[in-house]
């Protein structure tokens, strides 16, 4: 079974109507009261609230029943080591994406809906209720905000030049059993005038919003290690869709499944070459090696 794009636009269609109808409203009424009512998944800084899972329910039940064909993953019903992404139409689901945003009321929360076929990112749905931001986007149909066509506008990629979204994560564990130093030396290396001496670092807390970032050209990349297919499915469809590209926040490795783990997201509005250099200059300030 391979959808059409015909197909595809509608399945897109209904995730806007979903993320803007009863999703959005709820969690833009609920962000910033439930500070004392969220529960730790792995420490004390990868959070989930009552909400989370209340939003992944209403997915759930409103997609099972129009697409009851489709397999469906959501971050909340997730279970390690036994949920698969398969070939077959799959829906890859964060109801909130950025929880320790949305406990805290900082505006940068949102849910991100994702559709995979063939293990690929097919369509993606990132809606933040908070700045009224709706990304969406299906394979071959482009990619837009608020119903207007993102376009990237060509200009130069180069290092010193860049602005790269960055997150600590929810992984902090130091010493070899853990990523956490591997990420602040390469912070290091990129920002050092011995180093990269990039732009900057930008940091708002959601995996999904910054992709869809780099996919309109506000930021130049995105790198970081620990998020999961839930946080990039939706974006990465969108990325696609503006001429961006993602690879491995590891280097040497250009063709990795949505459920990596680790991501390197780059901009459009700039040549496939372009591309390349840019990831391969990126790719040699990264210290040491990201695993999971």
């Amino acid at each position: 079974m391979t959808l059409s794009r015909e197909e595809l636009k509608e399945i897109e269609n209904t995730l806007v109507e979903l993320a803007t109808t009863q999703v959005g409203p709820l969690i833009k009424g609920q962000a910033g009261t439930k500070f004392d009512s969220y529960e730790d998944k792995a420490n004390n800084v990868d959070l989930v609230t009552v909400v989370d899972k209340k939003v992944e329910n209403i997915i759930y039940e409103a997609l099972s029943k129009k697409y009851p064909d489709f397999d469906f993953i959501g971050e909340e019903s997730y279970v390690v080591g036994e949920t698969k992404i398969g070939e077959k139409p799959t829906f890859i689901v964060d109801p909130i994406d950025g929880t320790t945003n949305f406990i805290h009321g900082y505006p940068y929360s949102c849910t991100s809906l994702g559709l995979a076929e063939g293990g690929r990112a097919v369509v993606g749905v990132v809606y933040n209720p908070h700045l009224n931001q709706l990304f969406h986007a299906s394979k071959g149909n482009g990619a837009y905000l608020n119903g207007e066509p993102v376009t990237v506008a060509p200009r130069a990629l180069t290092l010193q030049k860049s602005v790269v979204a960055f997150e600590g994560g929810s992984e902090r564990s130091e010493g070899p059993e853990g990523n956490f130093d591997c990420k602040m030396a390469t912070l290091k290396n990129l920002l050092s005038d011995k180093g990269g001496y990039i732009h900057g670092f930008r940091s708002v807390g959601s995996a999904a919003m910054n992709l869809c970032y780099v996919a309109n050209g506000m930021l130049d990349a995105y790198w970081e290690a620990g998020p999961w297919a839930w946080d990039v499915c939706a974006g990465w469809c969108i990325l696609n869709e503006t001429g961006g590209v993602m690879v491995d926040a590891n280097p040497n490795r250009w063709d990795i499944p949505l459920d990596n783990r680790s991501y390197f997201a780059v901009r459009g509005g700039s040549s496939v070459q372009e591309q390349k250099w840019f990831i391969e200059a990126f790719w040699s300030h990264v210290e040491g090696t990201m695993k999971f």
